[in-house]
């Protein structure tokens, strides 16, 4: 049975008071930092210091299939899952552009993919199975293979340098599994979080809700958050999920991408609620139940820390590409926290 990494309490009064005082300080009108002091004081906060640097940022591409696009969830057929992996370790998808702008490492892992990859550089094989079963019908694995991939999460991030993790995905399907998770652990009707995915019609989000439906009936026991990941998610996600768990029990700073990053952190957060105090949202995509997993995850916007998802650009990109995106923001507030003159450094007046 998977043992889930020790995720402490990250509560510190005397190191937040710190941070507050430290960015109070700085040269500019009290309050004027906005959500970037917000943001500055939430990675001094995950990496223990009022002198937080990031160092190495990894983005990871989990890559698997879904059994249940046979039953028309998606716009594309599975074989794209492994063609885009093909363009991930060529350079030209939206996330390696942006990862090779900002120096961010790349590496994707297949998980489950319907298919047999050479070996190439940037590519890890930590395939379970190729794909999942159909959801609708059943459960999507079994309880040994979603141990198998939490595990695999695991021994992938010990294997990571850095401080950082960013959260990408590709698995044409996987906007089903999780819709299919967030209705289940959130407890909001199906249909209030089913959206286009890949681009699906009108009448295409109407055959994947029923659909759904149909995999919440045959999967009605599954209320566990593990029961629930075994039963409704797929091998990326359950992958992400023990990555996640992994790098906040190592105080990684977390950057979650979109809609299928935040279902993967919903289901960690169920396991171990302190990964929270970990992650970093970068974005709020335009995939339909994105907002409402937000609000579950106490990061809609705006979020009672003051932070919130980072960006709103209308993204439905997956990937990787929202944290990607983000990553200089994150870069900008530690540079803010840690360069920026107070006002006794300074020599400016304090008239607060």
């Amino acid at each position: 049975m998977f043992q889930i990494p020790p995720v402490p309490d990250l509560n510190n009064p005397d190191l937040a008071a710190a941070l507050a005082d430290k960015i109070a300080r700085k040269t500019v009108p009290h309050g004027a930092l906005g959500r970037l002091a917000a943001l500055a004081q939430r990675l001094g906060a995950i990496l223990g210091t009022t002198e937080p640097r990031l160092h190495a940022p990894q983005l990871v591409v989990f890559a698997a299939d879904h059994g249940i696009v046979a039953r028309g969830v998606s716009a594309y057929p599975s074989d794209v899952t492994w063609q885009m992996v093909g363009n991930f370790l060529a350079g030209g998808a939206a996330v390696s552009v942006l990862a090779r702008q900002h120096g961010i490492a790349q590496t994707v892992v297949d998980c489950g993919v319907r298919h047999d990859f050479a070996p190439a550089p940037g590519l890890l094989i930590r395939k379970v199975a190729l794909g999942t079963q159909d959801a609708s019908a059943g459960p999507a694995m079994t309880a040994a293979q979603c141990d198998q991939a939490l595990a695999n999460g695991v021994a992938l991030v010990q294997g990571l340098p850095g401080n950082a993790l960013l959260l990408g995905e590709m698995g044409i399907g996987n906007t089903s599994a999780a819709t299919l998770l967030t209705a289940r652990l959130g407890g909001v009707d199906v249909a209030e979080v089913t959206g286009a995915g890949t681009g699906l019609d009108t009448q295409g989000v109407a055959r994947k809700t029923a659909v759904l439906c149909e995999a919440l009936a045959a999967n009605a026991e599954a209320t566990a958050p593990l029961a629930a990941l075994a039963a409704l998610g797929g091998f990326e996600i359950a992958t992400m999920v023990g990555a996640i768990l992994q790098a906040a029990s190592e105080r990684r700073v977390i950057v979650v991408d979109g809609f299928i990053a935040s279902a993967a952190v919903l289901v960690a957060s169920r396991l171990a609620p302190p990964v929270l105090q970990r992650c970093v949202f970068a974005h709020q995509s335009d995939e339909r139940g994105h907002a409402r997993l937000l609000a579950m995850l106490g990061a809609g916007a705006p979020a009672p820390q003051g932070i919130g998802p980072l960006l709103d650009m209308g993204l439905r990109v997956g990937e990787g590409s929202g944290a990607a995106l983000a990553w200089p923001l994150l870069v900008s507030a530690c540079a803010v926290l840690n360069e920026m003159a107070s006002f006794e450094s300074a020599g400016v007046s304090d008239r607060a």
